[in-house]
């Protein structure tokens, strides 16, 4: 039987250039309504971490999260799943500096805005913020990552920084150590300290 990832793998081949049948007879059998547009996989993990803690149930409520490879593909995907393509409802996060892409590309594919909500610098400096830098430090120590995480520190481009840009800079330094945080930090996160874009988006759907 399919499954709300086989038809994310569908849309990810069909803004690759593949053929979109697959996708669109995946959406009417999953009864997809709403496609929600983030940037990486960091970013997903850390959305269907809090939808879980809410008891959500995304992929039953027709909602599929999708991770586009970058912010520039918006316009791509907005297009294949919005109004001129599967007709579904749009939403996301998207970074502050990434915003002017997200605006063209939602205004070409005649999408509303009204469902993006932004971060400041990025998901993982938001949630870095509402738990604080010593929480996210006992979370590494945790997860066996507190030698890297020494290592890190002593680079000479780290001497001097902010903690909070520090630990932002080292999830983001070995491959798959964002998306593994990014779930890690929002089951940490107190229910009332979900930063407001994140909570924002997730109450949304």
């Amino acid at each position: 039987m399919a499954d709300m990832r086989a038809f994310r793998d569908a849309v990810g081949r069909w803004a690759a250039g593949g053929p979109g049948e697959p996708a669109t007879d995946l959406a009417v059998q999953l009864g997809v309504r709403t496609a929600v547009l983030l940037e990486g996989p960091s970013d997903l993990a850390a959305v269907e971490a809090l939808a879980a803690r809410r008891g959500r149930d995304l992929a039953a409520e027709g909602v599929c999260v999708v991770s586009m490879g970058g912010a520039m593909s918006v316009g791509r995907y907005a297009g294949l799943l919005g109004p001129p393509g599967l007709g579904l409802r749009l939403a996301g996060l998207c970074d502050e500096r990434e915003q002017p892409f997200y605006e063209r590309g939602l205004k070409r594919a005649r999408a509303p805005h009204r469902g993006f909500f932004v971060c400041v610098a990025d998901l993982e400096d938001e949630l870095i913020r509402a738990l604080g830098t010593a929480r996210v430090e006992e979370i590494i120590r945790a997860e066996g990552d507190l030698r890297a995480w020494q290592t890190f520190l002593h680079q000479p481009a780290q001497h001097g920084r902010p903690r909070h840009q520090q630990l932002r800079r080292f999830l983001g330094t070995k491959k798959g150590r964002k998306i593994r945080y990014g779930r890690l930090l929002v089951e940490t996160l107190d229910l009332g300290q979900v930063p407001a874009p994140l909570d924002d988006l997730v109450t949304s759907l």
